[in-house]
């Protein structure tokens, strides 16, 4: 019987290093009950800007406007021009114990932050704190309640049942027309665009005369229809069809036959010299604003750089054409229930030994959300603010009403871009968040790319060819190693699924093993009182 029993608790060892469900821990952080003010705090924050002064000038006010009120929190920022390169470094300085306090990111990105055990905060206790929570009694500024906070844009900083993040700006996509070739050739403007119109169209701009002249512009170059972040053009195409993407466990469902479809229709329209990617022909505002292009899509972020009076340009003074720019959301399958992704960044605190650093870096955190900084931030681009307090200010309402004044501040085109979202915020979604996430939204933009510069190569491209880019983006990613509950913490109460087999024997096992343990030890009992 001893034998057994040793023999069933070694199994039970061995199954406990294979058996278990997958979790991953999650930071615990109790909120201080009081912030400890006579002490110093040096917090570091990592942020981005495109070398855009006005926004760094932004950020540096917040900082000292934030330090005024808590003189005893020091702010140290370090300026990024890509959200790729904090991700990179926050991933190398998590091996290292050494990342930052707050740091502006996306939720893809928190997904693969958290599978460091106890490395970001979960914000859910902070944000309902009394004293110190969003509009606590105890904040020295005027932060806005939960409620304030727009939701859909709340809901987008969570994963699993915690939040990680608070949102800090929001774009969306939108298409940028040069309405005056539209017009010129025979066509009407509408509303809503339709994928089949923008192709139409763009077909119709790609003839040439016989000079190899495009009759449209009187140019030799014309590209009508330039995609800048093509994995948002297969994430949103695949939305408005209904189609598959991946679930909120991670498991990748993009190959499908929707996915094909789409790689055909761009085959097509690569082929007739009507579309190309950002990746292969560049920036689509510099074609837009040349005359060399009929539609570009871009993130409403960026809508200072279109049109021919756009305030930013990267393109000489000779070379931009005057004309007519119209500013719409991006194409649709069906414009009566049209659906567009919402984008932006977002701001998570990091988790350190002390509880009072860490609740210093929160303080911070909320400072971004007030009206100051949330308002000044959305005039340098069509940026929309994240508070429902900020959008009913009347700071920001007279900003709107504004449009047109100038093509500085008050640029039409960008007020334009941002009244898209924020008259389609219902109409917005954003992709399931896991461990691998951001791989895959990689994925889905290089399934376009792949296509295009196959055709572009006089390649092949049919449903062998297809086939084979499946294959080869799904290895390139690594999306075989993203499955059910991918790199997802544990949350409290959040039902994972059912247990894997191993784990069922393993409770099992302990459950026979503690059974005869039991029984062992009643025998001996009744022996040694026998033997008295």
């Amino acid at each position: 019987m001893k034998k057994i029993i040793v023999w069933l608790l070694l199994l039970t060892l061995c199954l406990a290093l294979t058996g278990c469900h997958g979790s991953r821990e999650t930071a615990d952080f109790a909120v201080p009950d009081k912030f400890d003010a006579s002490r110093t705090y040096e917090i570091t924050f990592w942020a981005k800007n495109d070398t855009n002064k006005t926004q760094t000038a932004i950020y540096e006010k917040a900082i000292a406007d934030f330090e005024e009120l808590y003189p005893n929190i020091h702010v140290n920022l370090r300026l990024y021009t890509d959200y790729s390169r904090i991700y990179n470094d926050v991933i190398t300085n998590i091996a290292t114990a050494t990342t930052p306090n707050v740091c502006i990111t996306y939720p893809d990105h928190i997904a693969t932050y958290l599978t460091g055990s106890g490395v970001m905060v979960p914000l859910d206790d902070l944000f309902a704190d009394e004293k110190y929570g969003l509009g606590g009694s105890e904040v020295r500024f005027d932060s806005p309640t939960a409620a304030e906070i727009v939701p859909a844009f709340l809901e987008e900083c969570k994963i699993g049942s915690h939040y990680y993040a608070i949102p800090y700006m929001r774009s969306t996509e939108a298409l940028y027309i040069n309405r005056t070739y539209v017009e010129k050739l025979g066509y009407t403007l509408p509303d809503i665009l339709t994928w089949d119109f923008v192709w139409e169209v763009s077909d119709a701009a790609a003839a040439k005369d016989e000079n190899g002249i495009y009759p449209v512009n009187g140019q030799k170059v014309m590209i009508p229809f330039i995609y800048k972040s093509t994995d948002n053009m297969m994430i949103q195409m695949l939305r408005q069809r209904g189609a598959d993407y991946s679930t909120s466990a991670g498991e990748v469902r993009i190959f499908n036959d929707t996915t094909r479809q789409i790689l055909m229709t761009v085959r097509d329209h690569v082929a007739a010299g009507s579309f190309s990617t950002f990746k292969i022909s560049s920036y689509p505002g510099n074609f837009l604003n040349a005359g060399q292009c009929v539609f570009a899509v871009d993130s409403t972020a960026g809508a200072t750089w279109m049109g021919s009076r756009a305030p930013h340009m990267d393109i000489a003074a000779d070379q931009v054409v005057d004309f007519d720019l119209a500013v719409r959301p991006i194409p649709q399958f069906d414009p009566s229930s049209p659906r567009m992704i919402s984008q932006g960044p977002s701001v998570c605190v990091f988790n350190k030994d002390d509880p009072q650093e860490v609740l210093a870096s929160w303080l911070f955190a909320q400072y971004l959300l007030t009206n100051d900084v949330q308002i000044a931030y959305s005039q340098t681009e069509g940026y929309l603010p994240v508070t429902l307090k900020a959008q009913r200010s009347p700071e920001y309402t007279d900003y709107l009403s504004r449009k047109g004044e100038d093509n500085d501040m008050y640029y039409s085109v960008k007020i334009d871009a941002a009244e898209i979202l924020l008259n389609n915020t219902g109409n917005t979604f954003v992709t399931p968040v896991f461990n691998g996430s951001a791989s895959l939204r990689d994925a889905a933009g290089q399934l376009i790319e792949e296509t295009a510069k196959a055709v572009r190569r006089k390649k092949t491209v049919d449903d062998a060819f297809i086939d084979g880019v499946f294959t080869q983006v799904a290895s390139l990613y690594r999306l075989d190693q993203i499955g059910e509950n991918a790199g997802r913490p544990a949350a409290s109460g959040e039902d994972m699924g059912p247990l894997p087999s191993t784990a069922v024997f393993l409770l099992a096992a302990l459950a026979v093993a503690w059974v005869l343990i039991a029984l062992v030890f009643l025998r001996n009992t009744l022996r040694e009182r026998k033997k008295a």
